[in-house]
């Protein structure tokens, strides 16, 4: 799943304005339509799932398969349901390297897509304060392979609890 609704939302508000103020729509009707269309623009947006997050992450392991990425990232090997969104903030922030490290934009935009899914799936969780869970540098370096075993086993407890 590709993120381009809001571009989508914004471009569908822009038409019903000009098909408003070019034409003689102006009736009570078209007034409503617009502005239906401004509250359905800021409405939550529900697409993004964790399905979606663990789609996006089986194509990194893919496409991670024909490069040799020659890093080390901090990974929670053995996560408690009670620090899950502590983690996945840090592996969000470790998948940042394997951006940096590679060329392939296919990779990049990947990777990309998926935090920007996984940061929209957390934050509909609202503020979770969770204590007592390690911070990203004091977790264990692991190879790719390793981070991303790691990774689809915590998007699977998201999975589990949604």
């Amino acid at each position: 799943m590709r993120i381009s609704k809001t571009e989508l939302r914004r471009t569908s508000i822009q038409c019903y304005l000009c098909l408003l103020l070019n034409s003689h729509f102006l009736a009570e009707a078209g007034i409503h339509v617009f502005i239906f269309s401004c509250v359905s623009a800021g409405l939550p947006k529900t697409e993004a799932n964790w399905q979606h997050v663990a789609s996006d992450l089986r194509k990194i392991e893919i496409l991670i398969q024909s490069i040799h990425i020659d890093a080390t990232l901090y990974t929670e090997s053995d996560v408690r349901p009670s620090c899950k969104v502590t983690a996945m903030k840090c592996f969000l922030l470790e998948l940042c390297v394997i951006s940096e490290e590679t060329n392939d934009m296919h990779i990049r935009d990947t990777v990309d897509n998926l935090i920007i899914l996984a940061n929209s799936n957390l934050s509909s969780n609202g503020t979770v304060t969770e204590s007592g869970c390690k911070e990203c540098e004091e977790l264990e370096e692991k190879n790719v392979k390793e981070f991303l075993r790691s990774f689809t086993h915590i998007v699977q407890m998201f999975i589990n609890t949604s």
